[in-house]
């Protein structure tokens, strides 16, 4: 199928889970790769190998460990800082996940500084995000008097741009949202809305969770004024380890925003009468960080760059329409979000008419086909169009043809289960 990754063989063999036999005899077809990615060989070895051989603290101890340690935690900061094309290595910090980075983002902004946000001030949000990118902005406003609004959804599942120009407006200070629903798929116009938002001189957050794991990112290469000025991400959807996220952000912005959280390492100085902090990144790096994880992040990372993002990119697209195609074979199932690859990552949401989306993941998983069911921290989405719930399936760049034809045939197979039709 031409626009599949054409090492895709090869690649499957990186990743050794794929190998497994679930219970019953079935082989396991992985669906769900927006919740959490599979982790090549190289990472798992990676990180062991750190461990069996190096590990130490870093920055802190002085002997030989202490320096490889630190040499190696230094080297994931490189490694993701050219994954995303960040125009300065100091401007990545790590983080224990997306929602600590955005939750650090909506933190600081609310303290004092020059970018403080207060009474009068407005937030703006989208309906489509992850519980992570709604809640913080919700306490920042309970917490300084602001107003938290939000760009609501067509009934294609793409952001409502129509009254933008009143959205963003001169009381607007924070621009939060998603580059890729996790729920409907939608891939937004972060571009025009940075370059909106910027006109007016609010600061730009955008959540690349579901973005950094499927769409090439080169944030030096993006015009200033279409360049968001903060971006998380989290490890474990990019083929890296749980524990640890990024935020990276710009120079001037992180120079401008206070410390997240005190302790060691984010110091300079420190007095009883009072302290001074270190500068970026470490002013944001409180304490032991999740060492380990970072090099794996960064072993992930640069994976990924010898695949080839744009490589990934098309194969998710291709996938993503084999699926979209194959699931309209089933009757009474409606997708959520857009119907078009093009526009769209690789999650897609369903509803199965009769059939409660826990009990298809049941049924699926019997048969060996994992896929996510729940409101997938998108509760207001899901609101927006009347369900409580979805099934959702998300492929990788290690899906088959072959995996999508198994979830088809496992829908099916469900219809007839329950007696749908």
């Amino acid at each position: 199928m031409e626009g599949l990754l054409p090492e895709l063989e090869v690649i499957r063999k990186d990743f050794p889970i794929l190998e497994r036999t679930l219970a019953g005899g079935m082989p396991l077809v992985y669906l769900d790769s927006a919740n959490t990615s599979q982790k090549p060989q190289v990472v798992i070895d990676t990180m062991v190998d750190h461990l069996e051989r190096h590990n130490a603290n870093i920055a802190r101890a002085m002997h030989q460990l202490g320096a490889e340690s630190t040499e190696a935690f230094e080297t994931a900061r490189d490694k993701v800082a050219a994954f995303l094309g960040a125009p300065e290595r100091d401007e990545v910090i790590f983080t224990k996940n997306a929602s600590e980075a955005l939750n650090l983002a909506a933190t600081t902004l609310g303290l004092r500084g020059e970018l403080q946000i207060g009474e009068g001030d407005e937030i703006l949000i989208t309906e489509m995000e992850h519980h992570s990118n709604i809640v913080p902005w919700q306490m920042l406003a309970e917490r300084t008097g602001a107003r938290l609004r939000w760009f609501g959804l067509t009934d294609d599942g793409r952001l409502d741009l129509s009254n933008v120009d009143e959205l963003v407006n001169e009381r607007t200070k924070v621009v939060s949202l998603t580059w890729v629903s996790n729920m409907l798929g939608t891939i937004n116009p972060v571009a025009d809305i940075a370059r909106r938002a910027h006109s007016v001189g609010a600061i730009v957050m955008v959540d690349a969770s579901q973005a950094a794991p499927q769409l090439p990112i080169d944030l030096a290469a993006m015009p200033v004024e279409e360049r968001p000025d903060l971006l998380a991400f989290t490890g474990h959807k990019v083929v890296g380890p749980t524990g640890i996220g990024v935020l990276w952000g710009a120079r001037a912005v992180l120079e401008a925003l206070p410390p997240f959280l005190g302790g060691g390492e984010m110091i300079e100085t420190v007095r009883m009468e009072g302290s001074t902090y270190a500068g970026i990144p470490h002013k944001f790096e409180a304490g032991t960080p999740p060492i380990v994880e970072a090099i794996g992040l960064g072993a992930a990372v640069e994976y990924l760059g010898h695949v080839g993002l744009d490589a990934v990119h098309l194969h998710e697209q291709t996938i993503t329409a084999y699926a979209l195609e194959g699931l309209q074979t089933v009757p009474g199932l409606t997708v959520l979000g857009p119907l078009d690859a093009a526009s769209r990552g690789g999650a897609i949401s369903f509803e199965l008419e009769g059939v409660h989306p826990h009990d298809i993941a049941q049924v699926l998983d019997s048969r060996g086909v994992a896929v996510r069911a729940g409101h997938h921290c998108a509760k207001p989405a899901h609101a927006r169009f009347g369900v409580q719930s979805s099934t959702r399936m998300s492929s990788y760049l290690y899906t088959t043809p072959g995996e999508i034809d198994a979830l088809i045939e496992a829908l099916h197979h469900t219809r007839s289960y329950f007696k749908v039709g």
